[in-house]
């Protein structure tokens, strides 16, 4: 027989979850900064004070946001589901009981009316938090770029010039050679003994414009999207993030991504000098000096831009395929010899081995295990909102990790189980020396037993006194 549930339940005899310690440390870290504050003045004015439905507070959406790294989750949909299932993080973004936690519509609706120079503000005010901490210097800049899956398939790609299917273009083809019905084997054996088949110049995705046809790291070929960081070779700290085509070299979108970190270490630095004028500056005075990439960065043009822009380069070289030719382009020579003796130098094998370790590891967190290796959002605009705040999170961790040594709940789960074990063997050891002691005392008979043993012996074995 159900057991039949009352109709009236006190608010005081709720359920009450006590929080996750890491993100009560994480809200605390929020508040100490006015967060609240700072991202209600910045979305003020996307808000209306009586029309509409009740809508998401800037402090709730952007938290919500930062539980997608947290948690590794990739979608909005995961991230909503995630929040209705957990008191821990309902306790994270304050929402009672008796409250509803956000749908993923409403989040959605939240990022597209809130613009993406708030999100860059709230990305620029994690970087406030890292100077403060020490934990940006600005001076080394270390740049490198990576693929993301886009939210569209190669089988729904469309032609530019008439926007017919990939089928269909074949079928008129086929057409055109002289088969008049052809069959799917017909179409696949046509397909093959064709060049360049699939070129961005010739095929969009109808669904997501922004997506460019490109070689995935696992070589497959897919629509993606590529995203660029630049990363404090001393600290580790994202300080530029921009989201560009897949089909850019990387010669061209490092232009970019170099100014936008310029722009953000210049701002720090008068940040720093507004606020505490008195203090030893944490950031670099200069700015960017050093700019460290890998070999898809190098070429003769980017190197004399690095240089134009007072910033010297450690940019390893392709292997030549024969004798370059310098005639007219004594400029460049000059900034590519330069550049080929800065990374030979002990200095520059040292920048490049932090620049594999630093710059992976931003990756790793901020797309492989923090759920945004594949796109669930469209549009450049709309990925690039979800993106800041994304690896705005990644900053976060490390001023968690310098407080509580550990940059995700994961990571203090286990770093606490690191601490307890520990205490465990120590325990057992002492358990187990304790037995050891208790059986010796009663094994181990007492000196009269064993003199009174010892008589018993004499008597019963005369013999062996003789």
């Amino acid at each position: 027989m159900e057991k039949q549930e009352d109709i009236w339940i006190a608010h005081t005899e709720l359920a009450v979850a006590p929080g996750h310690p890491f993100y009560e440390r994480l809200n605390e870290l929020l508040d100490k900064a006015r967060f609240d504050e700072l991202v209600e003045g910045l979305c003020g004015r996307f808000y209306h004070a009586r029309l509409g439905r009740p809508s998401l507070t800037p402090g709730i959406y952007f938290r919500a946001l930062l539980i997608g790294y947290f948690e590794g989750i990739e979608g909005e949909r995961g991230i909503a589901w995630r929040v209705a299932d957990s008191l821990a993080l309902r306790r994270f973004l304050r929402i009672g009981l008796d409250e509803r936690t956000p749908d993923h519509s409403t989040i959605s609706r939240t990022r597209r009316l809130i613009d993406l120079d708030t999100h860059r503000a709230v990305f620029a005010w994690v970087l406030e938090l890292l100077v403060d901490g020490g934990l940006l210097k600005g001076q080394r800049i270390g740049i490198d770029a990576t693929t993301l899956e886009a939210n569209a398939a190669m089988r729904s790609i469309v032609r530019r010039d008439t926007g017919a299917s990939y089928e269909e273009f074949l079928r008129s083809l086929a057409k055109a050679s002289g088969i008049e019905t052809p069959t799917r084997e017909d179409l696949a054996r046509l397909d093959r003994k064709r060049k360049k088949r699939t070129s961005n110049k010739e095929w969009k995705s109808p669904h997501d414009v922004d997506a460019r046809i490109t070689k995935m790291k696992d070589g497959r070929t897919h629509l993606a999207h590529k995203a660029e960081h630049a990363v404090d070779m001393d600290t580790g700290a994202v300080v530029a993030v921009t989201l560009q085509g897949a089909d850019r070299g990387d010669t061209t979108t490092m232009q970019e991504t170099l100014a936008d970190a310029g722009e953000q270490v210049a701002e720090q630095i008068g940040r720093e000098a507004e606020r505490h004028p008195e203090n030893k500056p944490k950031v670099n005075l200069a700015g960017i000096e050093e700019l460290v990439a890998d070999k898809g960065y190098h070429s003769g043009a980017a190197v004399v831009r690095v240089k134009s822009y007072g910033v010297r380069s450690y940019i390893p070289e392709k292997k030549p395929k024969g004798e370059r030719h310098w005639q007219g382009k004594r400029e460049q020579q000059q900034a590519v010899y330069s550049n080929r003796r800065r990374v030979r130098g002990p200095h520059g094998k040292n920048l490049l081995r932090r620049r594999g370790e630093l710059i992976e590891r931003s990756f790793a967190h901020c797309y492989d295990t923090g759920g945004m290796r594949r796109c669930h959002l469209r549009g450049h605009q709309n990925i690039l909102k979800r993106q800041l705040i994304h690896v705005g999170a990644f900053n976060l961790s490390l001023i968690l990790r310098k407080l509580l040594g550990a940059g995700k709940p994961r990571e203090w789960n286990n770093h606490a189980k690191r601490m307890v074990r520990p205490l465990l063997h120590l325990c057992l050891y002492l358990w187990w020396r304790a037995t050891i002691c208790l059986l010796q005392l009663l094994v181990t008979p007492s000196p009269d037993a064993r003199r009174s043993s010892q008589i018993r012996c004499r008597i019963f074995h005369p013999v062996d006194e003789i």
